[in-house]
């Protein structure tokens, strides 16, 4: 195993981290709502749109910020090594998987687990260790 450390980004990875935490305390403290993406997107779509101004602001934004980063010279690239039919694939199952866990990795993750929810520490776990399992299984039992 090697560890690519021209991709190791300690200082920006806590900068990132910093400021996802202010945006949720920001959200909940100002707006008494969780900043958790797929509540926030779902809410958009959803029957009851009297609240749409603050979730499309905050998805605008959520958008906007990357290429904002870009525009300052911080390119955001990611290299990924799937066709078309992987991505849609993975898309439908992390979809699928949002409805069962009632929210997503921002939400239960940043959000839920700052809140004390054992709810949301079980989804994160879960999250975590399919992920990792993913991985072990495509890179060491089937040789990707």
């Amino acid at each position: 195993m090697s560890i690519d450390f021209a991709g190791f980004t300690p200082g920006g990875s806590l900068t990132g981290g910093l400021v996802i935490g202010a945006a949720a305390a920001v959200l909940v403290l100002f707006n008494g709502r969780i900043a958790g993406i797929s509540g926030i997107l779902g809410g958009l779509l959803g029957q009851q749109r009297a609240d749409a101004g603050w979730r499309i602001a905050f998805l605008a934004g959520l958008v906007s910020a990357s290429a904002l980063a870009s525009w300052f010279g911080r390119p955001l690239a990611a290299d990924i090594q799937a066709g078309w039919s992987e991505i849609l694939i993975a898309g439908f199952l992390v979809g699928l998987g949002t409805r069962y866990a009632s929210g997503c990795t921002s939400g239960h993750g940043v959000c839920g687990i700052s809140r004390g929810s054992i709810r949301s520490l079980v989804a994160t776990a879960t999250f975590m260790a399919s992920g990792f399992l993913t991985v072990f299984v495509i890179r060491h039992l089937l040789g990707a």
